[in-house]
């Protein structure tokens, strides 16, 4: 051990601000008791109109607009990299009375390669005015990476301090796809030690939080990308999801998200922990500000045949009949299931509003809703749960792995200040690994389950009305909109679709509002975790949070998931 690991850390954390231009550092940081600070970079004064104008441009009108020149990438870049570097100091501890002010703790970030991306931004322009073409469907547009992502050059820590000085000798498959449409990549973003938390805190970066309310979590483990993109400082950015970590930050945060099958997306070069648990794959996708920017992203990786550079993707191309819907009466009269509790926690009134919401405009649109899909919970209610045991199946020797060498310790809550002294029972680790055949009989159970869901979902053609079974589930994506730090440690309402592998699609809909949003009365309670749920609801700590849902759709159906979704807001966006 030549370094220990609060050194390595420190001397990341100074090379991060470091690679942050001087004049783009904010002088007029918001008070800590200023929770929302959604419009803040528009009125900081260190964007210009134009900078503004572009950075509220949503995807579809960003990409017409480089595609004939009216706007340049370099200016593109230089409009994103100036807002998602004053995103970043927005959304650090800087803004919580309980942890310690620094100016350099900012941590929504974790590679900042802005000066790089402007480079490459340069030379796409050049091509555009020498040929008269793009080089591709995402020419010009900057594109924000979870960590994970391996770019050649550039340290993929993972928040790991053990990982620190590990620099990529290569680009994962999806970063040479994307740069093949065109793409500027310019920033990474933050995630949890281990990844296997529902909130963003490592010992190297430390905490990013909401910038709905910034005294609650932005979820995880994707949770740097769902705070960058609700401010508008990536127009389009990519996650991983193995239990919820595209869907729950995109919920918390306010944006949409998109959780794919598994095997659409290229996977390989990526940095990840668990490597090798694959009965539960963790796959990646979009986040955006829009329907669209999910739609041109998947639409523009298939287009690179992306099963010729990953050998676990599937040789399948966007399919148009899927997106036409064609198996779905072609998007009329759509038969939905809500989902308004899994059996196991009912959801704070917010999130029944938004479920309502999405019912009622769905009516109103000519559609049906409000069928129960009663097996939904069966997932998380085995014993013992198949995720869980499979993720915890040798989690304790995957971590310990990783920290050991510089003597780093294990995050085991994920509550200020006691992140490495407190245990959340959450956390996904068994002291005794599962012996092989173990392991085995859980994989059996949920091939089992998923057996019957399929069944399940087949058998609903005779109670929808319209000679097809159900075309989608409408969810909660949690029981709670955004929480407070720690108190974030449930996924069964994400977890469920990735032990199916089902597609779904995160709609934000509204934000808390106190005049509607009402405690009600206690229910007779499905659990003490659920008497717990029922308990954290308080007007006052949710102020402003984000409201959302998912769409769910059965596995690699996700063109039609994406159309769907589509149909579900322009309802909303209608109602």
């Amino acid at each position: 051990m030549t370094e220990n690991w609060q050194h390595l850390a420190a001397s990341k954390k100074a090379r991060q601000q470091a690679s942050i231009p001087k004049e783009w550092i904010l002088k007029n940081i918001p008070s800590q008791h200023e929770l929302n600070v959604l419009t803040f970079p528009e009125s900081c004064g260190l964007l210009t109109p134009q900078e503004v104008e572009i950075t509220n441009t949503h995807v579809d009108v960003l990409l017409d607009k480089l595609a004939s020149a009216e706007w340049s990438s370099v200016a593109v870049t230089t409009a994103f990299g100036k807002r998602a570097i004053i995103a970043h100091q927005l959304v650090g501890p800087t803004s919580l009375a309980h942890e310690p002010r620094s100016d350099h703790e900012t941590n929504c970030l974790t590679e900042i390669f802005i000066e790089r991306a402007l480079v490459r931004a340069a030379e796409l322009d050049a091509h555009l005015k020498a040929t008269g073409t793009t080089v591709g469907s995402l020419h010009g547009l900057p594109i924000s990476l979870k960590d994970q992502l391996s770019i050649k050059g550039i340290e993929s820590t993972m928040g790991y301090v053990s990982w620190v000085g590990r620099y990529a000798e290569r680009n994962a498959v999806l970063v040479d796809v994307l740069e093949a449409l065109g793409a500027v990549l310019f920033v990474k973003t933050n995630i949890p030690q281990t990844l296997m938390w529902p909130e963003t805190y490592n010992l190297v970066f430390g905490r990013t939080v909401n910038p709905s309310n910034r005294s609650l979590t932005c979820g995880g483990s994707s949770g740097g990308e769902g705070a960058l993109i609700a401010l508008k400082g990536s127009p389009l950015g990519v996650g991983s999801d193995v239990g919820g970590s595209i869907r729950i930050p995109s919920s918390f945060c306010g944006t949409y998200g998109f959780r794919p099958s598994t095997g659409r997306i290229p996977y390989a070069g990526a940095v990840n922990s668990l490597q090798g648990q694959d009965s539960i794959p963790s796959v990646l996708g979009p986040f955006s500000d829009s329907i669209h920017g999910i739609k041109v992203f998947f639409q523009g990786v298939l287009s690179q045949k992306p099963w010729l550079r990953d050998p676990l993707v599937i040789r399948k191309d966007w399919s148009e009949e899927q997106y036409n819907l064609i198996e779905h009466g072609r998007g009329k009269e759509l038969c939905f299931a809500i989902m308004w509790n899994d059996g196991l926690f009912v959801p704070h009134p917010p999130i029944i509003r938004g479920l309502g919401m999405a019912k009622n405009a769905l009516i109103k649109a000519g559609h049906k809703g409000d069928r129960l899909f009663t097996l939904v919970s069966e997932a998380i209610m085995l014993k013992p749960c198949p995720s869980f045991s499979i993720f915890s199946a040798g989690a304790a020797e995957d971590f310990a792995a990783v920290s050991a060498d510089v003597g780093e310790p294990l995050i085991t809550s994920m509550v200020p200040g006691k992140e490495t002294t407190d245990i959340d029972p959450f956390l996904v680790v068994n002291k005794a690994p599962l012996s092989a055949y173990e392991l085995w009989q859980i994989q059996k159970k949920k091939l089992n389950l998923r057996q019957r869901y399929l069944e399940y979902w087949l058998a609903t053609a005779s109670k929808t009305g319209t000679g097809r079974p159900i075309d989608a589930i409408i969810a909660p994506v949690t029981p709670f909109t955004a929480v407070p730090h720690g108190k974030s440690p449930n996924i069964a309402y994400t977890m469920v679709w990735n032990v199916l592998d089902y597609p779904a699609l995160v709609i934000p809909v509204s934000r808390v509002d106190p005049t509607v949003d009402v405690k009600k009365p206690a229910h007779e309670f499905l659990s003490d975790s659920d008497k717990s749920v029922y308990e954290l609801y308080d007007l006052e700590t949710f102020k402003d949070a984000p409201i959302g849902f998912q769409v769910v759709g059965r596995t690699q159906e996700d063109e039609a998931v994406i159309a769907i979704a589509e149909i579900v807001d322009a309802a909303l966006k209608a109602f």
